[in-house]
């Protein structure tokens, strides 16, 4: 299988040795996500609410360059600095994905890099793909 490597300059640029995402096939393994804006290259001011809302439209900008959208993701990992945090973030993530949701596990860590309250990791399949 081929492996591919994803980079579009819509999303903030890999913090370390790694891709945006990678396609292997069918599908498509985006990297954790920050709330970074990526005209700063700087984490967005604010909380979870702020923080929750820049991840979702960095992982729609990468999803954007291959021409997918968000409901093309099957499973997501949170990471989260705070879980009392947590319902903000859930009512965030209900009103910007869309039912079917995607498979989803959250977990609470004990720190971020950046500092920031929220990473989210995705698995996605390119059902464009699929459907040839």
């Amino acid at each position: 299988m081929m492996f591919e490597s994803i980079v579009t300059d819509k999303a903030p640029a890999a913090i370390g040795p790694y891709s945006q995402g990678v396609r292997i096939g069918d599908f498509i393994y985006l990297s954790g996500q920050l709330p970074i804006d990526p005209r700063t290259n700087e984490l967005v001011a604010g909380g979870i609410l702020e923080q929750t809302y820049q991840v979702f439209t960095n992982i729609e900008a990468i999803l954007e360059s291959m021409d997918l959208e968000l409901r093309h993701i099957v499973k997501t990992t949170v990471f989260m600095s705070d879980l009392n945090e947590f319902e903000t973030m859930n009512q965030i993530y209900a009103t910007v994905m869309s039912d079917p949701y995607p498979a989803r596990s959250t977990v609470e860590v004990a720190k971020l890099p950046k500092n920031a309250k929220i990473e989210i990791e995705c698995v996605v399949i390119d059902t464009l793909q699929v459907e040839k």
